[in-house]
């Protein structure tokens, strides 16, 4: 909900509320902090992998009381007040204050945001313009704010882009290693495949043996079944 803004002033989000949930079991052991939106719902660790969320990490683990934190990003700035009851227990709302250099940024790649509910989601998955021409250069250039979105959401990083190439991997569109990366597709696998004798697949090919849990190993024996027929 974008309220109406003064001429020439960045587009602002006020309907954000912010928690704390627990680590989430996958090996991390600290608190997540969750940012809810109109339609969104997203979580920051505080394990120290973003610098920009340190500063939340420091407020929301001093004593019970008033609490505020800022986290800014190419995107914009996410300013939070609210509550603790305990240390790392609490919640309240935030203010997302979009950069509207970063937006021309983007418009000038053809990735125009759709709204501030875009370059919200962008800070929230860490979604910038090193990303997206760093994937144009590796040859897969986002279509759209969305696909740069998914890419960070998913680690679609220029380095898997490569590594899937050399391995080797034909990748026809970002879509094709946003689909890769979902399955858990890795230039490993494509090897282990490539080495059954599959060595000219498509990434939808690929994808689809990935889903099925065809292993390379699964691949040969079946070959070898194949072939004393």
């Amino acid at each position: 909900a974008a309220p109406m803004q003064p001429a020439g002033a960045a587009p602002t989000l006020t309907d954000i509320r912010w928690d704390i949930l627990p680590p989430d079991g996958d090996g991390g052991d600290e608190p997540r902090l969750r940012i809810r939106s109109a339609g969104s719902n997203s979580t920051l660790a505080l394990d120290g992998s973003r610098p920009e969320v340190e500063p939340a990490k420091r407020a929301l683990s001093g004593a019970a009381g008033a609490v505020a934190f800022r986290i800014a990003h190419q995107a914009g700035t996410l300013a939070c007040t609210g509550r603790l009851a305990t240390r790392n227990d609490g919640d309240g709302e935030c203010r997302f204050a979009s950069n509207p250099t970063f937006e021309r940024a983007l418009s000038d790649r053809g990735l125009s945001p759709e709204g501030p509910s875009d370059l919200l989601a962008m800070l929230l998955v860490d979604a910038t313009t090193d990303l997206a021409d760093g994937l144009t250069r590796a040859g897969l250039r986002p279509d759209d704010s969305g696909d740069l979105i998914a890419a960070a959401a998913l680690h679609v990083t220029p380095a898997y882009v490569r590594g899937l190439k050399r391995a080797p991997m034909k990748l026809g569109s970002i879509d094709d290693a946003l689909a890769c990366r979902a399955l858990g597709v890795d230039p490993a696998y494509v090897r282990e495949l490539a080495a059954a004798g599959y060595d000219d697949l498509s990434a939808e090919d690929i994808v689809a043996m990935k889903a099925l849990d065809v292993t390379g190993d699964y691949a040969r024996r079946m070959n070898e079944a194949g072939a004393r027929r």
